[in-house]
């Protein structure tokens, strides 16, 4: 995976209102701590920041950060948006050192929902239930993402974070819990008709079964009918 890069500045101004003129001339404020270096703030072309942001992997990568002519490796660790407008209000960056683990949260990729019994026989949707998931590794494991494969998911079945496959190195941070990462469920409205047609399908073989059973009360009552007649000859034959 090919390292991400960026530039950053050193920054002498501190406070809301140098924060609000730096915005106002196209610049993010920020900080860059821990490691053995001290936190020092830092300003960034906010343009150029935003258009990183819109990259999953800024979000969950080891980043080269380029200040005041050398590189440093760096997380990104948070950041700080306007409510309403698509504008940085603060960045945060941590140093790394290669040789303590890091915790860092890593986006999931699900993959083979398609193929999966629940959904090529049983109709169903895939819900997602977490989007990326905690792990603990050296900075030279952490993974770009980490893929969730779906191919086995049958209806009424979970794939939780024990099952997923984690690569060399990984370790999922769960705090004594297993949490589920998605699961098949099936739309109401497939429900509901599937119910609806057997409930009409029951209605039609009960107002079947009297249908049927009608014919042998007609001929009794067409017999009785013909003995009637019968009778009726007889006495008139009685009578000439």
């Amino acid at each position: 995976m090919a390292t991400i890069e960026f530039t950053a500045f050193a920054r002498n101004t501190e406070g809301r209102g140098a924060s609000r003129r730096m915005r106002r001339t196209g610049k993010a404020p920020g900080i860059v701590y821990g490691g053995k270096g001290e936190p020092t703030p830092i300003e960034l072309d906010h343009n150029a920041l935003v258009h990183a942001l819109r990259n999953e992997a800024f979000h969950a990568s080891i980043l080269s950060m380029k200040l005041d002519g050398s590189a440093t490796k760096v997380l990104l660790r948070d950041v700080q948006m306007h409510p309403f407008r698509n504008e940085v209000l603060h960045v945060d960056f941590q140093r790394i050192d290669e040789n303590r683990k890091i915790h860092m949260k890593v986006p999931l990729h699900f993959v083979n929902a398609e193929l999966s019994p629940a959904v090529k026989m049983g109709g169903a949707i895939v819900s997602h239930v977490l989007n990326e998931v905690d792990v603990a590794c050296l900075p030279k494991h952490l993974p770009e993402f980490i893929d969730v494969d779906l191919a086995n998911l049958e209806i009424g079945h979970s794939v939780k974070v024990s099952d997923l496959k984690l690569p060399e190195g990984l370790t999922a941070v769960t705090h004594g819990k297993d949490p589920v990462v998605a699961t098949a469920v099936v739309p109401k409205a497939i429900v509901e008709t599937e119910e609806t047609a057997v409930a009409e399908g029951d209605a039609a073989t009960t107002a079947a079964a009297p249908a049927a059973g009608a014919a042998p009360a007609a001929d009794a009552k067409g017999a009785e009918a013909k003995a009637d007649d019968k009778k009726a000859g007889g006495k008139d034959d009685k009578k000439k």
